[in-house]
């Protein structure tokens, strides 16, 4: 069989190090969040890069059906953070337990005009597509 496009490789040394190496913008996007049912018909997007107070629901893990509010998004660690999700040290200090982007589902937007034009863009670019699937 051959590769589909011979201009990506599918070597994994490869993806590791583009993976891991890779620079903030492109964590950015790498970091994406599906949308939950209701948003998803609403803005006609799929997943959307995940942001500082964005309002979430984990579905993967020990903390699966936990909601809260996004507190920090460690694009160098490949991790969020968010409220309410933390454990006791055995010195009773409290610190945030990191999670993966890709293990939440977005509930509520912080919507600003920048946001509202990516959404719009990927929204055009999902008609465009289904339009030319009908044809």
């Amino acid at each position: 069989m051959t590769k589909v496009n011979a201009m990506i490789s599918s070597s994994r040394r490869k993806s590791r190090k583009a993976h891991f190496g890779a620079p903030s913008s492109v964590r950015r996007v790498n970091m994406s969040a599906p949308l939950s049912k209701e948003l998803r018909e609403k803005h006609n997007a799929r997943s959307i890069p995940i942001r500082k107070d964005d309002e979430i629901t984990i579905v993967r893990g020990t903390h699966k059906g936990r909601e809260g509010k996004v507190t920090s998004v460690y694009r160098l660690k490949y991790c969020i953070y968010v409220n309410g999700v933390n454990r006791e040290k055995s010195n009773g200090q409290s610190v945030p337990i990191p999670i993966d982007a890709s293990k939440v589902v977005v509930t509520k937007l912080k919507l600003d005009k920048d946001r509202e034009n990516i959404l719009e863009r990927i929204g055009k670019g999902r008609e465009a597509a289904k339009k030319v699937q009908e044809a």
